[in-house]
């Protein structure tokens, strides 16, 4: 019975938060691309963060990040430090770090105050192809996900309801929705926003970009770059390789040099031996 109200009013709390909209000056909701450094505030810090501990929760588990000013989490352990105002800063933000961060107060024990609630979402764009296939007249799909709790907040109602959208733009900041190129779609359930294309030539290192806007406000952003292996790119190790081997025998050839005239006086100095030899043999 505890759980369920834990899990209710938890419920509540991002849910209020995203009714209050998601903006710049609201804390309480990060957005950020994965790969990024994200920096979480915590609004209840008390002077030296030797009484801070801050916790990550999703769906499934909550785990302990710090203890009094002190990281505890194993897992996250590298990638986690406190600022000097207390607040959370993790390093190369992964899509498995959505959630629920709560910074809490405790003296002697004694929690203090209320819980800061700040909540992550990140924003994760891959590829359907491998690198290898990327190459011109092939087909490829980029997927662009906003990963978070779906389980407390769905992405149906923050899309209906707040104005949340996932979308595609080129270099010039232009929808690709209205280019014909470019075949679009978009699950609220799961906040993905898919786009498939056949490249074109001139499609090398071209950059197309999935936004998350709120209510017409650039919240974040992550970019796919096309490179294709040219066939100059895929043969630069060819040249390499033979401007070496012709430079292997050049060692081996100056010591042959250098050994030439030592083998040659020993010979002659057997040669002369042999032949003082002989003439003594004839002379006795």
């Amino acid at each position: 019975m505890a759980d369920k109200r834990h899990m209710c009013l938890r419920g509540l709390i991002i849910l209020c938060a995203l009714l209050t909209g998601i903006s710049g000056v609201d804390d309480n909701q990060v957005f950020c691309s994965s790969g990024e450094d994200v920096r979480l505030s915590c609004n209840n810090a008390l002077s030296g963060c030797t009484s801070t501990t801050w916790n990550y929760s999703n769906h499934s588990e909550t785990v302990e990040l710090i203890a009094e000013g002190i990281k505890t989490d194993t897992e996250r352990h590298e990638r986690l430090s406190l600022g000097s105002d207390c607040s959370l800063n993790i390093k190369k933000v992964t899509k498995e770090d959505c959630g629920l961060y709560t910074c809490r107060q405790y003296v002697n024990k004694q929690q203090q105050g209320t819980d800061a609630h700040v909540y992550l979402h990140v924003l994760h764009v891959s590829s359907s192809s491998s690198q290898s296939e990327i190459r011109s007249g092939s087909s490829v799909t980029l997927s662009c996900q906003l990963y978070y709790d779906y389980d407390l907040v769905s992405c149906v109602s923050s899309v209906g309801s707040e104005g949340l959208e996932v979308i595609w733009v080129n270099q010039a900041g232009v929808n690709l929705q209205t280019d014909s190129r470019f075949q679009i779609s978009f699950s609220s359930e799961q906040c993905l926003s898919s786009l498939t294309t056949t490249l074109l030539n001139e499609d090398h290192n071209r950059e197309w970009r999935c936004q998350v806007k709120h209510r017409n406000q650039l919240k974040t952003s992550a970019t796919y770059t096309v490179k294709y292996q040219t066939p100059t790119e895929t043969k630069t190790p060819s040249p390499v390789t033979i401007s070496k081997s012709p430079a292997a025998p050049t060692q081996p050839a100056s010591v042959d040099s250098t050994l030439i005239p030592v083998s040659s006086s020993t010979s002659e100095k057997k040669s002369r031996q042999t032949t003082a030899a002989a003439s003594t043999k004839q002379g006795s």
